[in-house]
């Protein structure tokens, strides 16, 4: 009975309890509304938490890191080419103790490689002669050999050019059949290390010709402009300007090499030794690869800066970016001469 009286009298407060609660919460609404803008001033858009900067003494400025893709990345530096070292031979090809004394000279250096300035198979380019005359002594050079003085090296490290001698034998054919070289093989450039190299034919019975106005010249003059490299030495047989007299100097092949943009030409066919300046580069005449010694200075040139034929011998050339040294050694080993090109 007692509780059921609690009941009705808790029944009958009920609505006075809801009336009174929403009389307060309609009061706090109206208390609200007058601190809030209206929303015709709409509150400012609230910034990302990434891009939330504080304004307090204490925070540190926040640096907006760049997305992965676009990290700017240092350039590295181009990697300077390597020096290089590599044997100058001329007039070699005689199968005697003169070309096996310039050999066993040039072998005592180790060079990267070696280049000839041609005449490199006497007396006449003959198949039958030419691995005594080339291969007996240069075999680990040459890529690929196929002779019979021993192993061939895994990569070609011999660049020869034709002599007269070379040509003897029609279409120079057992010269291009043993050698596998750039371009036509009988005029080819390559580079290695700092230098780029171009190999011509100096001999009149090139299909190309030989003068300065010719399919061979045109070719040398675009490949010297495109060059990128610190250094463009030319090289072939037929000395331009010599001192010598048993072949003089040879007329068709005064190109104009330094205007072309070479600096510095070396050379064979006459038997000697001789360093002139023409243009204002170097020219070397270097013929004693093994070859009867030509005695005979009578007339020096004036472009002469010095010259020697008192015994057999080649060069070794040192190239790096910034200098180029030239040396003559006899086939004793004592350096004969030198001359070193150097950039400003």
């Amino acid at each position: 009975m007692l509780y059921h009286q609690n009941e009705m009298k808790l029944k009958g407060k009920f609505p006075l309890i809801l009336v009174v609660g929403l009389l307060v919460l309609l009061t706090a609404c109206a208390s609200s509304a007058a601190s809030t803008p209206t929303a015709a001033a709409s509150a400012a858009p609230t910034l990302p938490p990434a891009l939330t900067v504080e304004s307090s003494p204490t925070a540190q400025p926040v640096i907006a890191s760049l997305p992965e893709a676009f990290t700017a990345t240092p350039t590295a530096s181009p990697t300077p080419e390597p020096s290089i070292r590599f044997a100058v031979i001329g007039d070699f090809g005689m199968g005697n103790q003169a070309e096996a004394d310039v050999a066993a000279l040039v072998h005592g250096w180790t060079p990267d490689f070696v280049i000839t300035v041609g005449d490199d198979n006497y007396p006449s380019g003959a198949a039958d002669t030419i691995d005594a005359h080339i291969g007996q002594y240069y075999h680990d050079f040459i890529f690929p050999y196929t002779g019979m003085y021993g192993a061939g090296a895994s990569e070609n490290r011999f660049f020869p050019t034709l002599g007269n001698h070379d040509w003897l034998t029609p279409g120079a054919k057992p010269y291009l059949a043993y050698f596998s070289l750039p371009g036509n093989g009988r005029y080819y450039d390559f580079t290695r290390g700092p230098v780029h190299f171009f190999a011509l034919d100096s001999d009149e019975n090139d299909p190309d010709g030989v003068g300065s106005r010719t399919v061979q010249a045109a070719w040398l003059k675009q490949a010297l402009a495109a060059s990128t490299s610190p250094w463009n030495i030319v090289y072939f047989h037929h000395a331009p300007y010599s001192s010598g007299t048993t072949h003089d100097s040879t007329n068709w092949m005064q190109w104009p090499f330094a205007t072309w943009g070479a600096q510095a030409v070396l050379t064979g066919h006459e038997h000697n030794y001789e360093r002139l300046l023409v243009d204002g580069i170097p020219y070397f005449v270097n013929g004693l690869g093994g070859g009867p010694i030509y005695t005979d200075f009578a007339n020096i040139l004036p472009e002469s800066q010095f010259h020697y034929s008192a015994n057999y011998g080649a060069m070794l050339v040192t190239a790096s970016r910034t200098d180029v040294l030239f040396e003559f050694h006899d086939r004793t080993g004592k350096l004969v001469d030198q001359y070193k090109l150097q950039k400003p």
